[in-house]
C-alpha cells in the first residue's frame, strides 16, 4: 500500500493506445509508459484507450508488445483487468484497471450514445484489507448531450448494483470541459478528489495543458491530495497526463 498504512493511492491515464505522433512520425511509447506507471506507485490504475491487439500496430512497430497493454503495461505483483469498448478495423480497444490488490468480481457495460463512438464502463470489485471496493473506470464521449445520457447510464448503474454502504471509485477521461458533470456526479454521494484546496490538476493536453479532462470520484473515502505529473517525458508519452489522488483509508 501507498504512503502510509491508512492511505491508498489512485491513478487515472488516458494512454492514447500506446502511440504518439502523426503519420510517418508516429513512435511507440507503450514501453516509456510502462516504466511511467510503474513510478506512480498507485494501488489503483484506471486507464483509458487500451489496446488489446492492433494488427496495424503489430506490423509497424518491431518492438509491439507480443501481448494485450493492459498485461504488458502492469506492475510485478498486480492484477490487470480489461473490457473492450471500440472493435476497429484492425484491432479493438477499452478500458483497463490495474491493482495491487485481490480482485473479487468484474462486469462491463456498454454505454455507447451513439453509432459513431463505442463507449463502455468497467466495472472492479476489490479487496483492501477486507473492505469491499467498487472502482469504475469509463470514457465519456466528445459530444455534450452523450455525457449527459451516459452519467445517467453509469447512475442507474450504480443504483442497480453496488451497495450504497460500500466504498466507490469512479475515474477516468470524462471529456468535461469545466467539469460541468461534477454537479451530478456529487448528487450520486461522488466527490471530485481534484476539488481540494491547491494548483489546478489540469491534465490536456499533455504539452500545455489548459483544461482538466481527467477526473477521479469518490465516496466514503476522503481526499489527502492531489497531483498531476508534469515535464517533457511525460509530454511525449500521450495526449493527456495522469491524474494521482491519494486517499485516507476509513477504519473498518
Amino acid at each position: 500500500m501507498n504512503a502510509t498504512a491508512n492511505t491508498f493511492r489512485v491513478a487515472t491515464y488516458n494512454i492514447h493506445k500506446g502511440v504518439q505522433g502523426i503519420g510517418p512520425a508516429r513512435r511507440l511509447e507503450i514501453h516509456n509508459l510502462g516504466h511511467a506507471i510503474e513510478g506512480l506507485d498507485a494501488d489503483i490504475v484506471c486507464l483509458q484507450e487500451v489496446r488489446k491487439m492492433n494488427r496495424q500496430g503489430a506490423l509497424r512497430f518491431a518492438r509491439w508488445p507480443d501481448m494485450p497493454q493492459a498485461d504488458f503495461l502492469a506492475p510485478e505483483g498486480y492484477t490487470a483487468v480489461y473490457e473492450t469498448n471500440a472493435i476497429t478495423r484492425h484491432g479493438e480497444h477499452g478500458n483497463a484497471l490495474l491493482t495491487r490488490w485481490p480482485v473479487v468480481r468484474t462486469s462491463h457495460r456498454d454505454i455507447s450514445d451513439h453509432r459513431f463512438e463505442q463507449r463502455g464502463l468497467l466495472h472492479v470489485q476489490i479487496d483492501v484489507d477486507g473492505r469491499r471496493v467498487h472502482a469504475i473506470v469509463l470514457h465519456l464521449g466528445l459530444i455534450k448531450g452523450s455525457r449527459v445520457r451516459q452519467i445517467a447510464q453509469l447512475r442507474d448503474f450504480i443504483d442497480r448494483e453496488i451497495p450504497p454502504e460500500d466504498a466507490l471509485i469512479v475515474a477516468g477521461d470524462f471529456n468535461d470541459w469545466g467539469a460541468r458533470m461534477r454537479y451530478a456526479m456529487n448528487a450520486m454521494g461522488l466527490r471530485d478528489s481534484s476539488d481540494l484546496r491547491g494548483p489546478p490538476t489540469l491534465t490536456y493536453p499533455s504539452r500545455l495543458p489548459v483544461t482538466q479532462l481527467d477526473f477521479i470520484y469518490a465516496r466514503r473515502f476522503a481526499p489527502a491530495a492531489c497531483s498531476v505529473p508534469r515535464g517533457p517525458i511525460w509530454a511525449r508519452m500521450s495526449d493527456h497526463l495522469p491524474l494521482l489522488t491519494d486517499f485516507v483509508l476509513p477504519h473498518s
